[in-house]
Protein backbone atom coordinates (compact mmCIF):
# COMPACT_ATOMS: atom_id res chain seq x y z
CA UNK A 1 0.00 0.00 0.00
CA UNK A 2 1.30 3.28 -1.17
CA UNK A 3 -0.17 4.97 1.92
CA UNK A 4 1.57 2.69 4.41
CA UNK A 5 4.96 3.31 2.39
CA UNK A 6 5.20 7.00 2.35
CA UNK A 7 4.43 6.52 6.29
CA UNK A 8 7.34 3.93 6.91
CA UNK A 9 9.70 6.30 5.06
CA UNK A 10 8.63 9.59 7.07
CA UNK A 11 9.22 7.62 10.86
CA UNK A 12 12.52 6.15 9.29
CA UNK A 13 13.55 9.74 8.26
CA UNK A 14 12.32 11.32 11.84
CA UNK A 15 14.03 8.43 13.71
CA UNK A 16 12.06 4.95 14.26
CA UNK A 17 13.17 1.71 13.24
CA UNK A 18 11.29 -0.78 11.40
CA UNK A 19 9.39 -2.70 13.95
CA UNK A 20 7.91 0.69 15.88
CA UNK A 21 6.96 1.29 12.45
CA UNK A 22 4.92 -1.35 11.60
CA UNK A 23 3.38 -1.32 15.16
CA UNK A 24 2.60 2.36 14.77
CA UNK A 25 1.13 1.87 11.32
CA UNK A 26 -1.11 -1.00 12.66
CA UNK A 27 -2.35 1.31 15.22
CA UNK A 28 -3.36 4.23 13.03
CA UNK A 29 -4.57 1.84 10.37
CA UNK A 30 -7.17 0.60 13.22
CA UNK A 31 -8.01 4.14 14.15
CA UNK A 32 -8.90 5.36 10.70
CA UNK A 33 -10.31 1.79 9.30
CA UNK A 34 -13.07 1.94 11.95
CA UNK A 35 -16.75 1.24 11.31
CA UNK A 36 -18.31 4.30 12.01
CA UNK A 37 -15.59 6.34 9.74
CA UNK A 38 -17.22 7.10 6.22
CA UNK A 39 -15.27 10.40 5.37
CA UNK A 40 -12.67 10.53 7.89
CA UNK A 41 -10.61 7.69 7.26
CA UNK A 42 -7.24 6.56 4.82
CA UNK A 43 -8.91 7.65 1.75
CA UNK A 44 -9.04 11.19 3.30
CA UNK A 45 -5.35 10.83 3.81
CA UNK A 46 -4.71 9.37 0.37
CA UNK A 47 -6.33 12.19 -0.78
CA UNK A 48 -4.62 14.89 1.13
CA UNK A 49 -1.08 13.31 0.81
CA UNK A 50 -1.94 13.58 -3.11
CA UNK A 51 -1.95 17.33 -2.65
CA UNK A 52 0.86 17.45 -0.77
CA UNK A 53 2.95 15.95 -3.08
CA UNK A 54 1.67 18.54 -5.63
CA UNK A 55 2.76 21.30 -3.28
CA UNK A 56 5.44 19.86 -1.31
CA UNK A 57 7.95 22.21 -3.09
CA UNK A 58 5.78 25.29 -1.60
CA UNK A 59 6.49 23.97 2.15
CA UNK A 60 8.88 25.36 4.45
CA UNK A 61 8.44 21.98 7.10
CA UNK A 62 7.44 19.21 4.83
CA UNK A 63 8.24 16.50 7.49
CA UNK A 64 5.74 18.30 9.82
CA UNK A 65 3.25 18.56 7.06
CA UNK A 66 2.81 15.06 5.78
CA UNK A 67 3.51 13.43 10.13
CA UNK A 68 0.32 16.00 10.55
CA UNK A 69 -1.46 14.83 7.46
CA UNK A 70 -1.35 11.12 9.33
CA UNK A 71 -1.95 12.26 12.43
CA UNK A 72 -4.98 15.45 12.14
CA UNK A 73 -7.75 12.63 12.73
CA UNK A 74 -6.40 9.69 14.09
CA UNK A 75 -9.25 10.28 17.22
CA UNK A 76 -12.40 11.16 15.24
CA UNK A 77 -15.99 10.38 17.49
CA UNK A 78 -18.63 12.99 16.15
CA UNK A 79 -19.75 13.43 20.26
CA UNK A 80 -16.30 15.26 21.26
CA UNK A 81 -15.59 18.18 20.65
CA UNK A 82 -11.75 17.69 21.14
CA UNK A 83 -10.80 15.81 18.38
CA UNK A 84 -7.96 17.47 16.95
CA UNK A 85 -6.31 18.55 20.78
CA UNK A 86 -6.40 14.74 21.54
CA UNK A 87 -5.28 13.67 18.05
CA UNK A 88 -2.31 16.64 18.13
CA UNK A 89 -1.10 15.39 21.99
CA UNK A 90 -1.24 11.76 20.01
CA UNK A 91 0.99 12.65 17.39
CA UNK A 92 3.28 14.65 20.08
CA UNK A 93 2.92 11.73 22.64
CA UNK A 94 4.53 9.05 20.25
CA UNK A 95 7.78 11.16 18.81
CA UNK A 96 11.10 10.03 20.84
CA UNK A 97 12.65 12.64 22.44
CA UNK A 98 15.61 12.94 19.89
CA UNK A 99 12.81 12.98 16.84
CA UNK A 100 13.92 15.00 13.77
CA UNK A 101 10.85 17.15 13.79
CA UNK A 102 9.41 20.51 15.68
CA UNK A 103 6.96 18.97 18.75
CA UNK A 104 5.10 21.96 19.07
CA UNK A 105 4.84 22.99 15.14
CA UNK A 106 3.03 19.27 14.92
CA UNK A 107 0.84 20.32 18.09
CA UNK A 108 0.06 23.27 16.57
CA UNK A 109 -0.49 21.99 13.21
CA UNK A 110 -2.88 19.65 14.26
CA UNK A 111 -4.85 21.82 16.70
CA UNK A 112 -5.20 24.14 13.41
CA UNK A 113 -7.55 21.96 11.65
CA UNK A 114 -10.45 21.92 14.18
CA UNK A 115 -11.21 25.50 13.16
CA UNK A 116 -9.19 26.13 10.06
CA UNK A 117 -8.77 29.81 10.10
CA UNK A 118 -5.99 31.95 8.67
CA UNK A 119 -2.56 31.09 10.42
CA UNK A 120 0.87 33.38 10.15
CA UNK A 121 2.84 29.94 9.67
CA UNK A 122 1.85 29.36 6.07
CA UNK A 123 2.62 25.70 5.78
CA UNK A 124 -0.33 25.56 8.37
CA UNK A 125 -2.16 27.57 5.72
CA UNK A 126 -1.06 24.74 3.22
CA UNK A 127 -2.22 22.07 5.54
CA UNK A 128 -5.53 23.72 6.51
CA UNK A 129 -6.02 23.77 2.60
CA UNK A 130 -5.43 19.82 2.25
CA UNK A 131 -7.92 19.44 4.93
CA UNK A 132 -10.32 21.37 2.87
CA UNK A 133 -10.15 20.86 -0.83
CA UNK A 134 -13.22 18.16 -0.37
CA UNK A 135 -15.50 21.08 -0.40
CA UNK A 136 -14.25 22.25 -3.79
CA UNK A 137 -15.32 18.57 -6.03
CA UNK A 138 -17.37 18.50 -8.31
CA UNK A 139 -21.12 18.16 -7.16
CA UNK A 140 -21.56 14.48 -7.61
CA UNK A 141 -17.99 13.89 -5.66
CA UNK A 142 -19.20 16.30 -3.21
CA UNK A 143 -22.84 14.69 -2.68
CA UNK A 144 -21.00 11.76 -1.80
CA UNK A 145 -18.87 13.50 0.89
CA UNK A 146 -22.10 14.66 2.18
CA UNK A 147 -23.74 11.25 2.79
CA UNK A 148 -20.36 10.12 4.02
CA UNK A 149 -20.28 12.82 6.49
CA UNK A 150 -24.38 12.31 7.28
CA UNK A 151 -23.48 8.47 8.36
CA UNK A 152 -20.38 9.69 10.37
CA UNK A 153 -23.77 11.78 12.55
CA UNK A 154 -26.05 9.00 11.91
CA UNK A 155 -26.51 8.61 15.82
CA UNK A 156 -28.51 12.24 15.21
CA UNK A 157 -31.43 12.70 13.85
CA UNK A 158 -32.18 15.11 11.01
CA UNK A 159 -34.29 17.42 13.41
CA UNK A 160 -30.55 17.47 15.31
CA UNK A 161 -28.04 17.03 12.58
CA UNK A 162 -29.34 19.71 9.69
CA UNK A 163 -29.08 22.76 12.00
CA UNK A 164 -26.25 21.82 13.02
CA UNK A 165 -24.67 21.22 9.93
CA UNK A 166 -26.24 24.44 8.69
CA UNK A 167 -24.19 25.97 11.33
CA UNK A 168 -21.04 24.55 10.72
CA UNK A 169 -21.37 25.41 6.89
CA UNK A 170 -22.30 28.84 7.27
CA UNK A 171 -19.39 29.20 8.99
CA UNK A 172 -17.31 28.77 6.18
CA UNK A 173 -19.10 31.06 3.88
CA UNK A 174 -19.08 33.92 6.60
CA UNK A 175 -15.37 34.33 6.44
CA UNK A 176 -13.65 36.45 3.79
CA UNK A 177 -12.17 33.10 2.37
CA UNK A 178 -12.66 29.28 2.98
CA UNK A 179 -9.56 28.66 1.77
CA UNK A 180 -6.16 30.23 3.46
CA UNK A 181 -3.67 29.96 0.37
CA UNK A 182 -3.42 31.84 -2.58
CA UNK A 183 -3.17 29.25 -5.20
CA UNK A 184 -6.35 27.26 -3.29
CA UNK A 185 -7.88 30.74 -3.09
CA UNK A 186 -7.95 30.84 -7.37
CA UNK A 187 -8.21 27.69 -8.09
CA UNK A 188 -11.22 26.18 -5.47
CA UNK A 189 -13.19 29.28 -4.26
CA UNK A 190 -15.89 29.70 -5.97
CA UNK A 191 -16.51 26.38 -6.76
CA UNK A 192 -16.34 25.69 -3.01
CA UNK A 193 -18.59 28.45 -2.14
CA UNK A 194 -21.64 26.71 -4.99
CA UNK A 195 -20.98 23.94 -3.21
CA UNK A 196 -21.51 25.09 0.67
CA UNK A 197 -24.60 27.42 -0.77
CA UNK A 198 -26.45 24.12 -2.69
CA UNK A 199 -26.29 21.85 0.20
CA UNK A 200 -27.24 24.23 2.63
CA UNK A 201 -30.67 24.37 0.53
CA UNK A 202 -30.84 21.30 0.77
CA UNK A 203 -31.13 21.05 4.68
CA UNK A 204 -34.04 23.62 4.80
Amino acid sequence: MQLKETYSRLLSKIGFNLNEINTLWLELEKMYSAPARHYHNLNHLEEMIALYAVYESELQFPDEVLYSIFYHDYVYKVTRKDNELKSAEKAVSILPDDAKLDKDLVFDMICATQLHQNNAIEDINWLIDFDLRILAKEWNDYQIYCNQIRKEYRIYPNFMYQPGRKKALDHFLKNEFIFQTAAFRTQYEQQARANIEREIAMLR
